[in-house]
Formats: C-alpha cells, structure tokens, sequence
C-alpha cells in the first residue's frame, strides 16, 4: 500500500507497534526487529529503533525492561547491566553494518524467499 495515496502504512504501524515492545524490553528484541527490516528490505526502520536505543539504554544502564504506558520508567524490578539487553543491540548493530550476517540468524528456506511488496488493489495511478 502506498502511504501518500491512502495514508495507512503497515510498515509504519509494525514500527510503531514493535518501537513500543523495544522500549518495555529493553534490547532483548532490538535483533529481532533489524533482521525483519533488512529482509524486507526497509533498514531504515532498523536503523531509527538502534538510534533510540543507543540514547536510552546506555543512559539507563542496560536494563531488562521499562513499564509505564509510554516506557519511561525502568522496571520496579529491572535489572541493571543486563547481557541480553547489551548483546541484542550488538547484534542488531552488526546485522545493519553487513547484512550478510542476517544469514546467521535465517532459516535455510529464507534464502529462496522474496520479499513482494504490492501495492493495495484499490490503487489506481
């Protein structure tokens, strides 16, 4: 779907909605969501999650979570230092730096796998 013709991307909403995960887990799903993007072909999405996370989580300390309704506050029992959360935005780093790493983390049948992406079928030019 084309977001200039009828205003709704579902890429954007992913983002927003997988944004709001990243920030109540920490840096646990950062890779996650970068190997997501790089295989369909929208790092830049990727690479906004990574910038929020680099102001965030070393300021705070590497935590295991955030709670509030806009993730604000660090977990009344987060834990501190956290080498899932540090090792998560390494990974997701490194997978934005040289996307041959994805292959790492991709199941064999991915390599065979295009990303299509269409336009929605009420689109006229």
């Amino acid at each position: 779907m084309d977001p200039t013709i009828n205003g709704f991307n579902p890429f954007m909403l992913l983002y927003k909605v997988l944004i709001f995960r990243l920030i109540m887990v920490g840096a646990v799903l950062l890779w996650l969501l970068t190997a997501a993007c790089i295989k369909t072909g929208r790092p830049q999405i990727a690479r906004r999650a990574i910038e929020l996370a680099e102001a965030r989580l070393s300021k705070d300390g590497w935590p295991e979570y955030y709670d509030g309704k806009l993730g604000r506050y660090i977990g009344k029992q987060a834990r501190r230092y956290q080498t899932w959360s540090i090792s998560g935005y390494l990974v997701a780093k490194m997978m934005l730096e040289d996307p041959s790493h994805l292959g790492m983390v991709a199941h064999e049948e991915d390599k065979q796998l295009k990303p299509v992406l269409k336009r929605s079928s009420s689109w006229t030019f």
